[in-house]
């Protein structure tokens, strides 16, 4: 499908809310509430707990430099938020995963930020339903977002199959 100049302001409206509208701040305030750093917030969203995640893997997807990604990890160590594992077949590469204190923090995390803005009323039920499988649309066509999303749901249907049958009845 070709681009649009409807496509465009879109974008812009969705960049604009993000950026400068009552969710502008939000990270800053939920790191402050957590008592941690925006750095230290962002890292907790992007590791899992498990086998984790290779520290150099954090380094080059966020465009910085391995030390900054350890000391990112130092005080997440300090705060028992996540944990330093060695690689299972690489005893040079060291991954980082998060600890249950730290998939606590990135859930109560993930309610603040997930909250919607108050904008979100003025849509009706219907709409706001349309607006939710829009985004996914899109989200699902991002190319870097259809494979973490494809993991989300792995992740969630692994969840699903771990909880006892009494508990979901």
């Amino acid at each position: 499908m070709a681009k649009t100049k409807a496509g465009g302001d879109a974008w812009r409206l969705m960049f604009t809310l993000l950026m400068e509208g009552e969710a502008r701040g939000r990270l800053g305030g939920c790191a402050s509430e957590l008592k941690i750093s925006p750095g230290m917030l962002k890292s907790l969203f992007h590791l899992q707990p498990g086998d984790g995640v290779a520290m150099r893997d954090l380094s080059e997807h966020w465009k910085v430099d391995a030390s900054w990604v350890t000391s990112l990890v130092d005080a997440l160590e300090e705060r028992g938020l996540a944990e330093r594992r060695a690689h299972p077949t690489d005893r040079r590469v060291k991954m980082v995963a998060l600890t249950d204190k730290g998939v606590r923090m990135k859930e109560e995390a993930l309610q603040y930020m997930y909250a919607p803005p108050s904008a979100v009323e003025v849509l009706t039920a219907a709409e706001q339903v349309q607006l939710r499988d829009l985004l996914q649309k899109m989200a699902d066509a991002d190319p870097r977002l259809s494979e973490l999303n494809r993991r989300e749901r792995e992740r969630q249907a692994s969840r699903r199959q771990k909880v006892p049958r009494e508990a979901t009845a």
